[in-house]
């Protein structure tokens, strides 16, 4: 099982480019190895009696250098050498090591700098090729995640769910679902490029700082602005500037928790009913669905057992009484319902 989740993770999980960037590292792999050879050359310069040169019999501070570097490097020309015993126990147990130490920090080094960037932009854009209206998470915190898991639930295939986050924890989660994950910062243009968004179905921001979520959406919006955007909005007042950047829903997780427990003071089945509504273990599911050829000219009653709530047409809300007596339904018209399942798969 062990085995197996660690495959899905590999093959799910991507890291972003710049993510794997080796300018930072190399750096500080390069400062390391100094730090070392500083260490070693200050070590044998102070014991450098434990050294002899075939050469001319004397140890300068450039023979030590030059020990150093021939024997970190094992070319070894065997024309210095230590020969007391302190001498070599410090090039066996010392010496020895960090030289190994270095070599694996060169090979690290090149595989962050070629196979790895190869390996992941080869299976990145295998993936790209898959995803189509397909929808894209950024942020896997409480919230991204739930958000996830319900979409699993209501029948989207795990497959075309992408998420990005920056932490290695939360991609893990998603990937465990079966989505598609990356490791990158979702506010970056070149994440999101990466994320396929003209081929999206949607996007989902939640980031869980509403300034985060204000950069990604407008990052989202210039990249292309046709696209469906929800975001999360932890304050009130934050509203008004995620509807001016451009978002086409924006949800307010306290607000709607507060409001729901206020109702519930009076209404005893309020908040199960709203859940029963919105979840896919409900027995009667919430949906939006455009009116279909067959259906244009029924009125609202025609629907039973379903209940049509509202009508939307031409970005308006038609009234639901004067739609009832003089109304029919339009090719293009977006209905609102509630849908009952059949009595035979769940009981009321």
């Amino acid at each position: 099982m062990a085995q197996k989740k660690s495959r899905i993770l590999l093959e799910r999980a991507f890291v972003m480019p710049e993510d794997l960037s080796p300018w930072r590292t190399i750096a500080i792999r390069i400062g390391l190895i100094l730090i070392l050879l500083l260490f070693l050359v200050s070590y044998l310069w102070m014991d450098r009696e434990g050294l002899k040169d075939h050469a001319d019999g004397q140890i300068s501070f450039t023979d030590v250098i030059y020990f150093t570097m021939v024997t970190i490097t094992t070319v070894g020309y065997g024309d210095i050498v230590p020969v007391t015993p302190q001498a070599r126990l410090f090039d066996a147990f010392v010496i020895t090591p960090i030289r190994m130490f270095i070599w694996v920090l060169f090979l690290g080094t090149a595989y962050q700098l070629a196979v790895k960037q190869f390996t992941e932009g080869y299976r990145m854009a295998k993936v790209k090729t898959r995803l189509d209206q397909h929808v894209v998470v950024c942020g896997i915190g409480y919230t991204g995640l739930a958000a996830i898991k319900e979409l699993i639930a209501k029948g989207t295939s795990p497959e075309q769910i992408l998420a990005i986050d920056l932490r290695d924890d939360r991609i893990h989660a998603a990937v465990g679902l079966g989505v598609f994950a990356i490791r990158g910062d979702a506010s970056k243009e070149s994440t999101l490029r990466d994320a396929v968004l003209d081929k999206a179905k949607a996007i989902i921001i939640t980031s869980g700082r509403d300034d985060t979520n204000a950069l990604t959406l407008l990052t989202v919006r210039n990249i292309c602005p046709t696209i469906r955007t929800l975001v999360s909005a932890k304050e009130e007042e934050n509203v008004k500037l995620l509807k001016q950047a451009g978002a086409n829903t924006i949800i307010t997780p306290s607000t709607f928790g507060g409001s729901m427990l206020a109702s519930a003071v009076n209404h005893t089945h309020l908040a199960r009913y709203m859940e029963d509504l919105l979840t896919s273990g409900g027995k009667v599911d919430l949906i939006e669905e455009e009116v279909q050829p067959e259906d244009v000219g029924k009125s609202t009653l025609d629907f039973l057992p379903n209940v049509v709530l509202r009508i939307y047409r031409d970005g308006k809300t038609l009234s639901l009484d004067e739609f009832r007596r003089n109304e029919r339904v339009k090719q293009g018209d977006m209905m609102m319902m509630l849908k009952h399942h059949h009595t035979d798969e769940r009981s009321d």
